[in-house]
């Protein structure tokens, strides 16, 4: 039985990577989209600031994508996780948890991030429901409303001057001892805006609906909606076990042409850019297309 080479393996067949899909599927060539269906949005209620799909869900538009993306005869999907990456004899080799393998000439990485959430009770649960990380995704859903801000120092300050342009009603919670600077609590207060240095025991919330935060001295304080930018990691490790370099604030390393720091890898979408499902679909389509014109002009020089 002869083993397929693909074209290009994209690892990660959420918006960024069907979008790279369909641009490689229309240049006619041969893709496998690897993919375990855990996108990283898949309880955030409503996808926004994405022309012709605004307010929409995330899955809504991930099953029309897919199912676009699928009239191409050249693409070809499995469902799997990729376990395994190594550069084999001028091809890329990817193994899968089920031991399944795959060998493409360029591989790419639409594989985003993995949110680190806090241990406090409440933060998972609420994430991308009640629990914000972007106004320019939710924050007109949230205009005018009491908002919390979870967050110290630098990105407290950074997150009130960006809020503040949706609502006026902020309360910044550092959960400890705040570490901004003399300048800029007074900044922040001179807008009205309230510093609470209480360490946060939990949010309380019903199915993801943020209804207070519980502090750890047993007290409280009703609240709908907060914003809080947890740490992440990248969510597949393989990018890195093949040599590519990660930025000072944890995504993958592209040039302007979404090519890593190792020649023949690829990434697009979240894992190396900001996290907006309009912004995934573009890198995606951009990434397609370069990795196509990295293809013809090696062909070309073979022919």
């Amino acid at each position: 039985m002869t083993k397929t080479t693909y074209d290009v393996i994209i690892v990660g067949g959420s918006y960024s990577g069907l979008s790279a899909a369909m641009s490689l599927g229309r240049a006619l060539r041969q893709v496998l989209v690897l993919d375990d269906g855990k996108p990283c949005n898949q309880q955030t209620p409503h996808s926004h600031n994405f022309l012709t799909h605004d307010g929409e869900t995330p899955q809504h538009i991930a099953a029309i994508a897919r199912e676009q993306v699928s009239r191409y005869e050249t693409i070809r999907f499995y469902k799997g996780r990729a376990t395994e990456a190594k550069k084999t004899a001028g091809n890329f080799e990817i193994k899968t948890d089920d031991g399944s393998v795959f060998t493409a000439r360029r591989l790419l990485f639409a594989t985003g991030l993995k949110d680190n959430f806090p241990d406090n009770n409440g933060f998972a649960a609420c994430w991308g429901i009640s629990v914000l990380h972007c106004p320019y995704c939710h924050g007109y859903e949230v205009k005018g409303q009491p908002t919390g801000i979870i967050a110290n120092g630098d990105v407290a300050f950074h997150y009130a001057q960006l809020i503040f342009n949706w609502t006026k009603k902020l309360t910044i919670y550092t959960n400890g001892k705040s570490t901004l600077t003399e300048i800029q609590e007074q900044r922040i207060k001179s807008n009205s805006i309230a510093i609470i240095e209480k360490e946060i025991a939990s949010l309380e919330h019903e199915q993801g609906k943020l209804k207070k935060i519980v502090f750890q001295d047993q007290s409280s304080v009703p609240l709908q909606v907060v914003y809080f930018r947890p740490e992440f990691t990248q969510n597949c490790p393989l990018p890195e076990t093949l040599g590519c370099e990660i930025n000072e604030i944890g995504l993958l390393k592209v040039d302007s042409s979404f090519k890593t720091t190792i020649e023949g890898v690829y990434a697009s979408g979240d894992c190396c850019s900001m996290r907006t499902v309009s912004v995934a679909v573009a890198t995606g389509t951009q990434a397609g297309a370069f990795i196509n014109n990295d293809l013809v002009t090696e062909d070309f020089v073979k022919w």
